[in-house]
């Protein structure tokens, strides 16, 4: 069986006629969801590699439990997500665990960091329901800016995106997160162009046009502003660094 398929079958089981808290899977979702610390820990108590039920998806049992693994990230992310996380910060998360988990060679340190993983996605989402909650139309607004780096975002896309008018979102886009639409939209861009530097050969004149800057001089000279270097010197720095700042 697939990772693609392990997957939809427990999106399939999530929207069947049962509940999802009443199914053990969903609940466990459920509680890393709501930030329910206390429950998650509880649940974690059952080492992640012996669960019952679990398919194989790897000859190598090890393998198999890397997989499973991944699909555990996919879903906490997907959970974190529909609960307020930015997609940025979910997938960031996601990815540092997986990363983390590729290198591991035993059952039991994959154990050990599925439960790291999931308390750690548990008390983002604690923080989460105590710190400033943005509204539901500048949670989409951040969402779709994160989906769309490698395009031109203009204000007037944003604010039929989130049917608003382009002045106010533009004011309750300030309110709330104190940066203007445009300020927001280039810090992603720098942080995003960060990553590539930092972890992949692409050429700089790449890494602009990826990010949809007019020119390679132009993004230079933003990237400069803000990171105090140019993105070459910055790659040399810091390329192959393992902290992904999370």
């Amino acid at each position: 069986m697939s990772i693609d398929s392990e997957i939809n079958k427990m999106l399939v089981a999530e929207n069947d006629e049962l509940h999802a808290p009443f199914i053990p899977e969903f609940d466990f979702y459920y509680a890393v969801k709501n930030g329910d610390i206390e429950k998650v820990t509880r649940l974690c108590e059952e080492d992640f590699t012996q669960k019952s039920g679990l398919g194989k998806l790897s000859d190598d049992p090890v393998q198999s439990m890397k997989y499973h693994f991944t699909i555990t990230a996919a879903m906490l992310a997907r959970y974190s997500i529909d609960g307020g996380m930015e997609l940025e910060s979910a997938y960031s998360l996601s990815d540092l665990y997986i990363q983390k988990c590729d290198k591991l060679r035993t059952l039991r340190e994959i154990s050990e960091l599925h439960r790291e993983m999931v308390l750690h996605f548990t008390k983002r989402m604690k923080e989460l329901s105590k710190s400033k909650v943005f509204s539901k139309q500048i949670v989409l607004c951040m969402n779709y800016i994160y989906e769309n780096l490698h395009r031109r975002i203009t204000l007037r896309e944003l604010a039929l995106y989130t049917d608003l008018s382009e002045s106010y979102l533009s004011r309750l886009f300030k309110k709330e997160t104190g940066q203007t639409i445009t300020d927001y939209i280039i810090l992603k861009k720098i942080a995003s162009a960060k990553n590539m530097l930092k972890y992949t050969e692409r050429s700089v004149s790449d890494i602009a046009l990826s990010l949809a800057f007019s020119s390679q001089s132009y993004f230079t000279k933003i990237f400069r502003s803000i990171e105090g270097m140019t993105p070459k010197k910055y790659r040399d720095k810091f390329a192959f660094s393992t902290e992904l700042g999370l």
